[in-house]
């Protein structure tokens, strides 16, 4: 297992309930290396975080060990269907990100009439 698989792993492995279900893949391309991370659906939100933060830390992390070896690397994290989150993103975030999109829409065309 190459480093950046395996410090994928290790990290992840610290922060769900299932960490027997952690998997990882790894696939070298003309692109770089992509880490495809599996885990239990349950822990899906503890990798992700809040906003995706998380999921943004270890991507971070993650290109500095790939950096250190002059590679360019990325993790994808796979959902599977029926997973939390997916449900979380259609009930809950993306009418949250409708609604404001509408509340922001016409303060932007009036300041543009304004303008003219």
């Amino acid at each position: 297992m190459e480093q950046d698989q395996a410090f994928v792993e290790y990290i992840v492995k610290a922060l769900v309930d299932h960490p027997e279900d952690v998997k990882t893949e790894r696939v070298v391309d003309e692109m770089g290396v992509l880490v495809t991370l599996h885990l239990n659906p349950e822990d899906m939100g503890q990798v992700i975080g809040r906003m995706g933060q998380t999921a943004k830390a270890i991507r971070t992390l993650l290109r500095v060990v790939g950096a250190k070896r002059k590679a360019r690397v990325n993790l994808k994290i796979y959902e599977p269907e029926g997973s939390h989150r997916r449900s979380e993103r259609h009930e809950g975030g993306m009418s949250h990100q409708g609604g404001h999109s509408e509340m922001s829409q016409p303060a932007d065309d009036s300041i543009d009439e304004f303008k003219l």
